[in-house]
């Protein structure tokens, strides 16, 4: 069964009849509704979403969030049971998917999270009962 052939018989269930013209107009106003979701803004979120779909990437931005301040790279690693190099890593795609800033003072770099991060985690907290 095609998915216009469902949509049709969707549609003859819930308005109790449906023509071609019907199913026209219904399938206009999805592809409108799958335009307004979708375009670049939904490549981007997804990008965001995967720099916190890992633990490490996840607690990091949890820790800066909390701290409310710049934390030092080397900060991190009595906190975090991985490599120095998995965190370096962790940190710059973090950076990538703007969730967090970077900025180098003297021989030492300082992350902070970004508005983004702060208003995801802040979503997060607030969606849990």
């Amino acid at each position: 069964m095609s998915s216009t052939e469902r949509l049709q018989r969707y549609l003859t269930d819930e308005r109790g009849g449906c023509g071609d013209e019907e199913v026209a107009q219904r399938l206009d106003e999805l592809e409108e509704l799958d335009a307004a979701a979708g375009g670049p803004a939904l490549e981007a979120d997804v990008g965001v979403l995967s720099a916190l779909a890992n633990e490490t990437r996840y607690k990091i931005v949890r820790i800066l969030h909390t701290a409310g301040e710049e934390l030092c790279v080397c900060e991190f690693s009595p906190l975090l049971d991985v490599s120095d190099s998995a965190i370096s890593h962790a940190l710059s795609q973090l950076t990538d998917a703007g969730l967090v800033t970077r900025r180098k003072d003297g021989k030492w770099r300082k992350y902070q999270t970004t508005v983004r991060a702060d208003a995801l985690l802040v979503a997060l907290n607030g969606s849990r009962r």
